[in-house]
């Protein structure tokens, strides 16, 4: 896996180099930032079900498609939250402004679509429509900014939308260029499903629970934007004193005691214990795919991979 990596990187950097420096300088910043990759690691692990074989190039192009567009949704993310700072670096809209972050956002999803048409029609078809997936769920987060009575349907659609469908394209792109039964394709695509609810989950519990040392910004960042997750949701909907409590301060935006406050009652009722029980439910549905998938060591690794992304928060 780790000289598969290394070509994830090479790719990654050869895609969006173009004639313009400046261009590149800007639509390379975040790939030279480092970063998981766990997207393209999606597809090749998806791709090697059953076979255990060495990636192929149309796998690794099928995963640098879908890192170009988690790319581009963060370069658009971090002009929308006015970030200042993205994996330990300047944010692009902070260093170079809007204008050039929105379009070169644009040009990461322009050439992830070019690089998902050359491996087919099917595969083209596939990211244009999670692209329109993650547009929906940031839409249905929006709507319900500030919104103490946002639904917990609501957020897992928007969660569904925003992370775990890029999470399953990832995977399913990896069985389709590997030919794979369509009963595995379709397994392989559900378990990036489940697999991204789990990832999204957790990401929301540690903005809950973790330092601002570990996050790298202050915790509780999501209420403060008034973005209220499942362990606030969860909170809200117990009722009771602590519920009452928090309605009463949230709904708005948050002083910095008032952001102090309100996660002192977050993280001392049993709101971020439920949301981790939901994210249980995930991982039991990511195991049962694994179950449809052909036996080996690639499966064992994607079974054990969702429970131990829980065990981080458990």
């Amino acid at each position: 896996m780790e000289s598969d990596r290394q070509r994830v990187e090479q790719a990654l950097l050869q895609a969006v180099r173009t004639p313009d420096a400046y261009l590149t300088e800007i639509a390379s910043h975040l790939i030279s930032a480092g970063g998981k990759r766990l997207r393209p690691v999606f597809t090749i692990v998806a791709s090697q079900v059953g076979n255990d074989e060495p990636a192929s190039e149309d796998a690794i192009s099928g995963g640098i498609s879908c890192e170009l567009v988690h790319l581009g949704s963060l370069y658009h993310d971090d002009v929308m939250d006015e970030s200042t700072t993205r994996r330990g670096v300047e944010t692009v809209n902070a260093k170079w402004g809007n204008l050039q972050a929105i379009l070169a956002g644009d040009f990461l999803l322009a050439k992830a679509s070019e690089i998902a048409a050359s491996l087919g029609t099917e595969v083209a078809a596939l990211l244009a429509r999670t692209i329109g997936h993650l547009c929906a769920g940031q839409i249905e987060e929006l709507r319900h900014t500030y919104n103490v009575s946002r639904p917990v349907d609501a957020y897992l659609s928007s969660i569904d939308g925003k992370t775990a469908s890029l999470y399953a394209t990832a995977a399913r792109i990896g069985g389709l260029v590997a030919g794979h039964d369509r009963s595995v394709v379709d397994a392989l695509t559900n378990y990036g499903t489940a697999y991204g609810m789990v990832f999204q989950i957790v990401d929301d519990v540690l903005d809950l629970t973790a330092t601002d040392e570990q996050l790298g910004k202050p915790a509780g960042h999501d209420m403060e934007e008034g973005v209220y997750t499942l362990p606030v949701l969860h909170t809200l909907a117990a009722g009771g004193t602590a519920a009452t409590e928090l309605r009463s301060v949230l709904g708005k935006p948050l002083s910095e005691s008032e952001r102090l406050k309100v996660l002192d009652i977050v993280r001392s009722n049993g709101g971020i214990a439920t949301a981790i029980a939901a994210a249980k439910s995930f991982v039991d549905d990511a195991e049962r795919a694994c179950d449809i998938l052909p036996k080996g060591n690639t499966v064992d690794a994607m079974r054990a991979a969702a429970a131990a992304l829980l065990a981080s928060v458990s």
